[in-house]
């Protein structure tokens, strides 16, 4: 019944998806949305660009036609919030996963072979952006090398334009932190914590969220590189850029400092692109069924343990 509802790209699809990220976030975020002025206004910050990344997804995914007409992707996007509402806590976080999502949103659009100097810039640029607000983010300027790869094998001078845009915020950076600071660099701007603990996950509801997480993410990624061969020529190196964003948000996810489910935000947009191409080569309806029950009824379960 619910594939069937998300089964087309309506503009309802969408509505509904918004709906419930917004119940999700006054229940993740209640008490700062009931607090002073200054919370409130910081909590209404966290729920626009939530909100914004839901719409930036559905852009992304269909302006470059990575599924079909359905609504899957986004229908995903917004459950996995409810696997893991903490997300949605987090600004900085929230700011970063924003700015990746713009640099992905370039990096997939080369496949056009239109302003490939332009595109890797503005990637770079994001990325080196989204560094500063959670440095670990930095680890997807291996996106940008990917894309060299595919797009620039013949023009070696391409290689030195992610360079470029690295290098412009590094000086903005810079003058910034002169004219507040009086320093050319803060050693706040580049806080590298990192946590191999991973004693927080030691509870039942941790445990089978992550269970079903991981199990849902392996199955799934073997389908989607199992049917890369059938996929547009043309489109073939997005496919592939965006299983390596969801490998890189794994490993961003291992040596997060903090780990209470907000570190696997980087995974949700990857994750639901992945899921919806493997619900659209599953010809089982009631396969397809249970893969989203269960990340439905994953998190109602883990509230009552």
């Amino acid at each position: 019944m619910i594939t069937s509802i998300f089964s087309k790209s309506k503009p309802i699809n969408i509505i509904i998806v918004v709906v419930v990220v917004i119940l999700l976030f006054v229940i993740t975020n209640y008490t700062q949305l009931f607090n002073d002025l200054n919370n409130v206004l910081l909590a209404l910050s966290k729920l626009g660009i939530t909100l914004f990344l839901i719409f930036l997804l559905d852009f992304i995914v269909s302006k470059n036609d990575l599924t079909q007409r359905n609504s899957y992707t986004i229908m995903t996007f917004g459950l996995l919030f409810g696997l893991f509402p903490q997300a949605m806590k987090y600004s900085d976080l929230l700011l970063s996963n924003l700015f990746v999502f713009f640099a992905l949103r370039r990096l997939i659009s080369l496949h056009s072979k239109l302003s490939i100097k332009k595109k890797l810039f503005d990637a770079a640029f994001w990325i080196a952006l989204a560094t500063l607000f959670y440095f670990w983010s930095i680890l997807f300027f291996a996106l940008v090398l990917v894309a060299l790869i595919y797009y620039s094998q013949n023009d070696i001078k391409n290689t030195l334009v992610p360079l470029t845009g690295l290098a412009t915020v590094m000086v903005l950076l810079m003058v910034y932190n002169i004219f507040m600071y009086d320093v050319f660099i803060r050693p706040s701007n580049f806080e590298r914590y990192t946590s191999l603990d991973y004693t927080p996950y030691n509870s039942t509801e941790n445990i089978l969220k992550l269970t079903v997480l991981f199990t849902s993410y392996i199955w799934i990624l073997i389908y989607y590189f199992r049917t890369l061969s059938d996929k547009n020529k043309k489109l073939k190196p997005s496919y592939f850029i965006i299983a390596w964003a969801s490998i890189i948000a794994v490993l961003v996810a291992i040596i997060a400092p903090i780990k209470n489910g907000s570190e696997f935000l980087f995974l949700f947009a990857p994750f639901s692109i992945i899921m919806a191409n493997y619900m659209e080569v599953i010809t089982e309806r009631w396969f397809k069924e249970v893969f989203i029950g269960l990340l439905i009824i994953t998190p109602i379960i883990a509230l009552l343990l």
